[in-house]
C-alpha cells in the first residue's frame, strides 16, 4: 500500500495515499483496535449536516468567505449522499467525547473541499487550503459538535423511521379491528380463562399500545431538538462569535427539514445526556409493548392442534430440520429478541448518562451507538412483523367459539342472579364433573332451565 505523510499538532503520521482522512483519524484508527462496532453512519451524516450549517453561520457572521463556505457545503453534500462512507473507519470505542470522529469528519471535509478547489483551478489562489481545525471546525469544539450530531441523528431516526413504522402497524391493527367486529372469544388473565372479549377489542389494545408509545416518543422530541452547538469546549462559547448558536440552529433546521433550536443552557447541553436517556426510555417502552403484542400473537396462534389456535398467521418458512410440516412464529420471535436487546441498550444508556465529570459527559459514542441501534432494530422489526405477520392475521372463528363455549368463566354473568359464592360452586362442579355450566347450575337448583337460558348470554358480556 502507498502512503502519504500528514501532520497534526503532535507531528507527522503516515496515511494511506488514497484516504480522505488525515493524521488524527489515522492515530485513532491505529490506537483503538477495539471491537467491530463503527461509528454509526447516522452520526456521520448528522456531522456533515451540522458542518454545512456551521459554515453557513460563519459566513453569515463574517468569519468565512462565501467560496470556502460553498466548497465545505459541497463536500458535506457528498458525505450526506454516502459517497465517502469508507472514509469514516473509526470505532465506537474511542475517546468518550467523540473528538476523533469529529476530527475524522473535519479532515475528510477539508481534504475533499481542497480537491474541489483544485479541480476548479483555485488551489494556487491567495486563499490558504482549508484546514480541518481552523476552517471546517471554525467556531466549534468536539464537545459541542458531538452532542449536536447525536441530537440531530436521534431526532431524524425517530421522526423519519421509527414513528412512520409504528403508524403503519397501527393502521394494520385498525383494519383488523374493523374486519373482526362482532367476533366474540374467551378472554384470559394470568394465562387462565376469563370473561369474554370481542376480538376487535383485544386488537384495539394492541393498537392503543402503539399509539400511546408514539405519543410518548413525540413528547421527547422538543428536548432532542435543542442543540449544544455554540457552547464550544465547556459551555462558555469561547471562540464562537455572538449569535453563532442561534444562526447555526436555524441553518440546521433548513437543511434537515425539521425545527431545531439552540439549547439555552450550554453547560447543561454538554454535561448532561438526560434528553437522550429520556427519549430512549420511550423507545424502550415501545419495545416492551411490541414484546407484549408479539407474545399475544404467538400464544393465540399456538398449535396448530394442541395449542390455542384462535388465530392463524402467515407460514413463511419451515420451522424444523427434523419435524416435517412444522411452522414457527418466527416474526414474533425476532420482535422479542429485538426487544430484549433494546432493554439492554437502555441499561447501558442509563449508566452512561449518569457518568462524565464536571463540564462534559464522556460516554457519548456508546450512547450514540446504542440509541441508534435500538431505533434501527425496532424500526426494522416492526416493519417486518407488519409485512410478514400482522397483515396476515386471521381469526379462527370456529376455534374461538369452541373455546368460548368451554370457558367456565362465563359463569360470571350469573353473579347478579345467584351470587358470587353460588356461581363459584357452579363453576367448580362443572369443572370437576366435566359438565356444562348449565347442567351444573340446574343440578344445584340455583336456576330453572328457562331462567338460565334467559340470563346466560355470553355475546352480551363484552
Amino acid at each position: 500500500m502507498e502512503y502519504r505523510t500528514e501532520h497534526d499538532s503532535m507531528g507527522e503520521v503516515r496515511v494511506p495515499a488514497q484516504a480522505l482522512w488525515g493524521a488524527q483519524t489515522q492515530r485513532s484508527h491505529e490506537n483503538f483496535r477495539i471491537g467491530t462496532e463503527r461509528m454509526p453512519r447516522e452520526i456521520i451524516r448528522a456531522f456533515a449536516l451540522l458542518k454545512k450549517a456551521a459554515a453557513r453561520a460563519n459566513c453569515e457572521l463574517g468569519r468565512m468567505d462565501e467560496a470556502t463556505c460553498t466548497f465545505i457545503g459541497t463536500a458535506c453534500d457528498e458525505v450526506l449522499a454516502g459517497k465517502h462512507d469508507d472514509a469514516f473507519p473509526l470505532v465506537v470505542w474511542q475517546t468518550g467525547s467523540g473528538t476523533q470522529s469529529n476530527m475524522n469528519v473535519n479532515e475528510v471535509i477539508a481534504n475533499r473541499a481542497n480537491q474541489l478547489r483544485e479541480a476548479e483551478g483555485k488551489a494556487g489562489s491567495a486563499v490558504a487550503p482549508l484546514h480541518p481545525n481552523d476552517t471546517v471546525n471554525m467556531s466549534q469544539s468536539s464537545n459541542d459538535t458531538f452532542p449536536t450530531a447525536l441530537h440531530i441523528a436521534a431526532t431524524l431516526a425517530l421522526t423519519t423511521r421509527l414513528l412512520p413504522a409504528v403508524n403503519e402497524l397501527a393502521h394494520t391493527f385498525a383494519r383488523l379491528e374493523r374486519e373482526n367486529r362482532g367476533v366474540i372469544k374467551a378472554g384470559r388473565t394470568h394465562l387462565q380463562d376469563a370473561v369474554p372479549i370481542a376480538f376487535s377489542q383485544e386488537i384495539s389494545g394492541w393498537r392503543g399500545m402503539l399509539e400511546a408509545s408514539a405519543q410518548q416518543i413525540a413528547v421527547t422530541l422538543p428536548q432532542l431538538s435543542q442543540l449544544a452547538l455554540g457552547g464550544t469546549a465547556v459551555g462558555t462559547g469561547l471562540n464562537a462569535p455572538d449569535g453563532f448558536d442561534v444562526a447555526v440552529a436555524r441553518h440546521v433546521s433548513d437543511l434537515a427539514g425539521q425545527t431545531f433550536v439552540t439549547e439555552p443552557n450550554k453547560f447543561h447541553a454538554l454535561a448532561s445526556k438526560d434528553a437522550i436517556a429520556f427519549a430512549h426510555g420511550a423507545v424502550r417502552t415501545l419495545a416492551a409493548n411490541m414484546m407484549k403484542i408479539a407474545n399475544d400473537v404467538r400464544w393465540l396462534a399456538s398449535g396448530p392442534r394442541n395449542g390455542l389456535g384462535e388465530i392463524t398467521i402467515p407460514e413463511n418458512e419451515p420451522g424444523s430440520s427434523i419435524m416435517p410440516g412444522k411452522v414457527n412464529p418466527t416474526q414474533c420471535e425476532a420482535v422479542t429478541m429485538v426487544a430484549v436487546q433494546i432493554m439492554g441498550n437502555d441499561a447501558t444508556i442509563g449508566f452512561a448518562a449518569s457518568q462524565g465529570n464536571f463540564e462534559l459527559n464522556v460516554f457519548m459514542p456508546v450512547i450514540a451507538y446504542d440509541f441508534l441501534q435500538s431505533v434501527g432494530l425496532l424500526t426494522d422489526a416492526i416493519l417486518s412483523f407488519n409485512e410478514h405477520c400482522a397483515t396476515g392475521i386471521c381469526a379462527n372463528r370456529l376455534k374461538m367459539q369452541q373455546n368460548l363455549n368451554d370457558s367456565l368463566m362465563l359463569v360470571t354473568c350469573l353473579n347478579p342472579h345467584i351470587g358470587y359464592e353460588n356461581a363459584a360452586r357452579v363453576a367448580h362442579k362443572a369443572h370437576e364433573e366435566g359438565t356444562s355450566l348449565r347442567d351444573a347450575c340446574l343440578a344445584l337448583g340455583y336456576l330453572t332451565a328457562d331462567e338460565f337460558d334467559r340470563v346466560f348470554k355470553p355475546e352480551e358480556m363484552v
